[in-house]
């Protein structure tokens, strides 16, 4: 029992006591993934077996580190517990038990891209407005019913949804979430909300799967249980019903993901739940220093709806917090990257050490180029994940098809990439027909005389002998050899190899990479079959996690708040503290929104572990406009006792064209201006002294456009004009696409991509 030596003694209760409903309420740095581990490790010690126990995580990196734990204490007993994230471990359960609610088990899960892509299709096929019914509003409104476990049938005929939607000028988006659900069903496919709605769905309607699956799970435990949306909670109550093994741990504190469905209730209400519940509080945070603790426990006190306790730290008193202002967000991206440079050097530190957190994307521009300008290596975490890459996405839709050939989205994507002459004539021609006799745009292609008539071009035929010579090497080849059959005979690797740009070169170098990939997985031991198969239904659930060949780099990270949680760094830099950007505007009308923007930012306070600096700007560009700002009121929050108030930066403003003469204030100045009487306010705004309009944009040396299938949202571009920017939306199809592009200085511009020569910077 070594491994009960090193814990606390709350640590300790809480890892011993595994019968009945518990609750271990962890604080941020407390020690929480050690407690889960040492916890299901004592169960199995105890004679459980551990394909009695299932462990619920958020992350899939969360569950390989508990799992990789658990095996060093006892051994490859490890494996057999069921153990990952509730969108996987409810996909395994799906895939066995796919047929009772009429799927086949070998369905495809359609990413978001998918999603919008069908949404698109139906839009279209209604004749809407896709302004008004914008794909994004309309996935975002399904993703929400499905959460709250709200069926077709419900939508269309609850009155209080139905009024909703008139009222938001979209009354037919349950026709829409009909059509979805139906299209969806037909193509053999669940999206990420399906795998738990479907789940209820199956452990409603078949009692006899629920009691299977509540006497095979004896012991439950969940991770960030704070995070759980109603659909989770759902399961997670189900299955725990016939033994109540239940152990669920989370902070309050640090529930920010409403905006995904998350229901900070579901933790708040766990003794409503459980009578009988035993409550562990893990309060001491091991990872900060006790200011950094003392601020994250002064600025959460602010928040009424939560659960008491008291975290505290032993480690040492630790340097204040700095609070450091800047007069515009480039100044403020100056000040930071000069703050990391003399940090590291002056103590003799590492890039990984520092990280930059932000409470939007669009913060890290002025971040980047202050960082450029210093030569500081960094990496931006949350941007296009490799699995969500053009190239890879093409090629695992070729996979798709093999494995399910009723998969319309993958069978849109690559009926004609590489070119055979099967355009969208074509295409919409095979979709018309798929939907007038009720079968799949699959067996329209396989049988195209019989449903198209008139003259069908022979590449048809070839397509379909392709997708199936491609299903009947699956059956003789391991997972490596039939991707780089199907990477071959597509015509995938031949394209790319004969694209001589930097881009084609990348691209070309990033199939390769997922070849390699799925070489490693087909060598696994681990594992008895590896399939491609197999492989494809790991990947569908791994589309946000982003496979880097850099992860061992030394680099500054940068990312937003929201992808911080979990992560800890000995220097945090939190910028943008301004209102109406953190709190964000959209959160300061309602106390439950606000206290959620103050969780947040009590979640970037306790990534730090020895320094902590907050940052704001007085002037900031929002949408192409130079806006003046005034400090988040989050600052005001923090007693000045733990505040470093002369670390208020005086660095004479600086602009790529003119400046700012701006009257100085100390933060503490302003901060006595701000509790006058209005009355005796003065403005404070910078004013202009020369023009500030950005200067002619002077092209990248070999200015190449990139082809108009190459964009996706979110690319950063370069237009030969307007400079440097970022696709925010695309719409339509090709050759038609049009793009919004936020260029900075600007603002947003729609361009239509076969005339606009948009070269993709990355």
């Amino acid at each position: 029992m070594d491994y009960l030596a090193g814990l606390n003694p709350q640590q300790r209760a809480a890892v011993e006591n595994t019968e009945g409903p518990v609750m271990i309420v962890a604080g941020a740095g407390s020690g929480k993934t050690r407690v889960i581990t040492y916890r299901v490790a004592h169960l199995i010690q105890k004679g459980i077996d551990p394909f009695n126990i299932l462990v619920l995580t958020f992350t899939n990196k969360a569950s390989k580190e508990m799992r990789e734990r658990i095996e060093k204490v006892v051994g490859a007993e490890a494996k057999s517990i069921w153990m990952g994230t509730f969108h996987s471990v409810f996909a395994k359960i799906l895939r066995v038990e796919a047929e009772k609610i009429g799927y086949p088990s070998n369905f495809t899960i359609y990413d978001t891209d998918d999603c919008k892509s069908l949404i698109r299709t139906i839009l279209k096929e209604l004749q809407l407005d896709d302004k008004l019914y914008a794909a994004n509003i309309v996935y975002n409104r399904i993703s929400q019913a499905k959460n709250n476990l709200i069926s077709v049938a419900e939508y269309v005929n609850n009155p209080t949804i139905q009024a909703e939607d008139v009222g938001n000028k979209r009354p037919l988006l349950g026709q829409i979430y009909e059509t979805y659900a139906k299209r969806c069903y037909k193509a053999g496919a669940m999206d990420f909300d399906d795998l738990l709605f479907k789940t209820n769905v199956l452990l409603r309607k078949h009692p006899e799967v629920l009691n299977k699956y509540q006497h095979k799970f004896k012991y439950i435990m969940v991770d960030e249980y704070q995070d759980t949306n109603h659909s989770q909670y759902t399961i997670v109550k189900k299955l725990a019903a016939a033994h109540e093994n239940l152990c669920v741990v989370g902070d309050d504190a640090q529930s920010i993901y409403a905006f995904r469905g998350a229901n900070i209730q579901n933790i708040l209400n766990v003794e409503r739940d459980y009578p009988d519940l035993k409550v562990y509080k893990l309060e001491q945070n091991y990872r900060s220093t006790q200011n950094i603790v003392e601020v994250a426990n002064s600025i959460i006190a602010n928040n009424k709806n939560q659960l008491e306790k008291n975290v505290f730290s032993a480690n040492e008193q630790g340097d204040k917090i700095k609070i450091s202002r800047a007069f515009t967000d480039n100044e403020e991206g100056k000040l930071v990257a000069e703050a990391i440079v003399q940090e590291r050097t002056g103590n003799g530190l590492n890039y990984t050490d520092f990280a930059i957190l932000y409470r939007t994307n669009a913060q890290s521009r002025a971040m980047e180029e202050a960082l450029r300008k210093l030569n500081v290596p960094y990496k931006i975490y949350g941007g296009l994940s490799f699995y969500q890459r053009k190239e890879i996405k093409d090629l695992i839709a070729y996979f798709r098809l093999t494995f399910n050939p009723a998969d319309e989205e993958a069978l849109k994507r690559v009926i004609n990439y590489p070119r055979r002459g099967l355009g969208d004539t074509t295409l919409d021609k095979v979709s018309v027909a798929a939907n007038e006799h009720g079968i799949t745009m699959w067996q329209v292609i396989c049988n195209p005389h019989q449903y198209l008539g008139g003259r069908v071009p022979n590449q048809l035929n070839d397509f379909s002998m392709m997708i199936r010579a491609f299903a009947a090497e699956s059956t003789k080849l391991d997972a490596y050899e039939t991707a780089l059959y199907i990477a071959q005979h597509s015509g995938i690797l031949k394209e790319l190899h004969s694209d001589d740009s930097v881009e084609g070169r990348a691209r070309y170098e990033n199939i390769q990479e997922l070849l390699a990939g799925i070489k490693e997985f087909a060598e696994r031991e681990d594992i008895e079959d590896r399939s491609l198969a197999i492989f494809m239904q790991d990947v569908a659930l791994l589309t946000n996690d982003d496979k880097d060949k850099d992860k061992d780099a030394d680099t500054v990270s940068l990312m937003t708040i929201h992808s911080a949680k979990g992560l800890e760094f000995k220097n945090v830099f939190v910028v943008g503290l301004e209102e109406n950007l953190f709190p964000s505007q959209m959160s300061v009308n309602s106390r439950a929104d606000l206290e959620e923007e103050r969780r947040l930012f009590y979640v970037a306070i306790t990534r730090a572990e020895k320094k902590l600096t907050l940052t704001y700007a007085t002037s900031r560009y929002r949408w192409g406009t130079l806006t003046s700002c005034e400090p988040s009121r989050f600052i005001n929050e923090i007693s000045p006792k733990y505040l470093e108030l002369d670390a208020i930066k005086q660095a004479k403003p600086s602009f790529s064209s003119g400046g700012f003469d701006t009257e100085r204030k100390t933060w503490s100045q302003q901060r006595e201006l701000q509790q006058k009487p209005a009355s005796q306010q003065t403005a404070f705004k910078p004013k202009p002294t020369t023009s500030i309009l950005p200067k002619a944009h002077v092209p990248t040396a070999g200015f190449t456009p990139s082809a108009a299938h190459e964009f996706q949202n979110g690319m950063e571009v370069e237009h030969e004009k307007f400079g440097f920017g970022k696709i925010v939306q695309l719409e339509g199809r090709l050759p038609d696409v049009k793009a919004t592009v936020f260029f900075q200085g600007l603002g947003n511009k729609q361009l239509l991509l076969k005339f606009a020569k948009l070269r993709i910077v990355k």
